[in-house]
């Protein structure tokens, strides 16, 4: 079976999210993507970021109205964190072995993430062995090829340059493989939306069911959460 992991902070989970989602469950034949909203511990909570129940609540909302029966909403980052009993945020790695556990041997696990968060993964946490850990699902965008996945790996990762150097003229998608990492990347899906533009529209219902659903703009809407 394969399982994906789709990680961020959701802050809110909007349909691009889920549109994104569901290109990379029906692309690679995901039969479940855990949406896992990223905690964040007090020491470290900006005032930009929306508590994590709030945007788990969301999350769970979203998912629901999506009808799509392959995704789950996941509180798997605050439970590693509680579990700890310390107030750190949990690495990817170790979110990834947690979820790991529970898979038999015939699963395949996958990550999904956006290009743009991709594009710093040299600098994660042990980012060899995270990238080595299982396939990674990168949804790209207009201006972006397979060279410049190649390129965002840890410096020990990449392949040299004339084998990379074909990629620049590839299509948004194709299949990067090398020393032992396997990335795929996703074309384009077309949704521009921003939690910038959401949060301006906050303050309209109308407004925002253009950017979430019915169940998430009502939720934002009695709970005032990016008012003021």
């Amino acid at each position: 079976m394969n399982i994906c992991l789709f990680g961020g902070t959701f802050d809110p989970i909007h349909k691009g999210h889920t549109a994104i989602a569901r290109a990379a469950a029906d692309e690679f034949d995901l039969k479940k993507v855990l949406f896992a909203p990223s905690d964040v511990p007090p020491h470290k909570r900006t005032r930009g970021i929306t508590p994590y129940w709030h945007r788990y609540a969301m999350v769970a909302i979203g998912i629901e109205e999506s009808k799509d029966k392959r995704f789950i909403p996941s509180a798997m980052e605050l439970e590693l964190n509680e579990e700890k009993g310390e107030h750190r945020s949990s690495y990817t790695i170790q979110t990834l072995q947690r979820l790991a556990k529970d898979l038999k041997k015939s699963d395949r696990l996958f990550f999904l993430i956006g290009i743009d968060a991709f594009m710093d993964v040299a600098k994660w946490h042990r980012a060899e062995d995270v990238l080595r850990f299982c396939d990674f699902i990168v949804a790209s965008r207009p201006g972006f090829s397979l060279a410049d996945v190649a390129r965002a790996v840890p410096a020990s990762l990449q392949p040299p340059a004339n084998i990379t150097k074909p990629f620049a003229k590839s299509k948004a998608q194709g299949e990067f493989m090398h020393a032992g990492v396997r990335l795929h990347l996703m074309d384009t899906v077309k949704i521009n939306i921003s939690a910038t533009a959401i949060r301006k529209a906050a303050a309209s219902k109308s407004a925002l069911k253009k950017y979430v659903s019915p169940g998430v703009a009502d939720y934002i809407n009695k709970t005032g959460i990016y008012r003021g």
